[in-house]
């Protein structure tokens, strides 16, 4: 939206943005309200970026809270990064097989199974994420996350 329009209008609803979709926040596994991981660079109170000092804020965690979920968060974040590689790689396989002279069943068959592969890979990801941050988490901080989760404030 154009930033004069933006004043002129008064605030986007939250239910009218698309936070995450096609950001590098989808990457990242967490997003949040109307801003992401890379709506700015600024540092929280933590020193970490606003995903993770906005659950910090929420949960009221402590700094070795923090420092945990921050790796599991990057940990997630690779994961989902590297299944982006995989759907590009079989994109090109999938252009390849269109491509040649006779349709390469094999090659296209080998990037499906791959891209699958790479969806299980981050499903798994997820659910290890999920388990160390159910550990991670003190039962009333749980039961914030689950609110965050369930109200769309938050998701995975």
């Amino acid at each position: 939206m154009h930033r004069r329009f933006r004043f002129f209008a008064g605030p986007v609803p939250e239910a009218a943005c698309a936070v995450g979709v096609g950001s590098p926040a989808a990457a990242f596994g967490f997003t949040y309200g109307t801003q992401d991981a890379f709506s700015g660079g600024e540092s929280g109170a933590f020193g970490v970026r606003r995903p993770l000092r906005f659950l910090a804020h929420r949960l009221e965690m402590d700094e070795e809270q923090v420092a945990e979920l921050a790796a599991i968060l990057n940990d997630l974040k690779t994961e989902r990064a590297q299944a982006a590689v995989e759907e590009r790689r079989s994109l090109t396989a999938y252009a390849d097989a269109i491509a040649a002279d006779s349709f390469d069943e094999g090659g296209a068959s080998e990037a499906g199974k791959r891209r699958v592969q790479s969806s299980t890979d981050v499903q798994g990801a997820v659910l290890k994420a999920l388990r160390k941050i159910h550990a991670l988490l003190r039962p009333e901080q749980r039961s914030r996350f689950a609110y965050l989760l369930r109200t769309g404030a938050l998701t995975l």
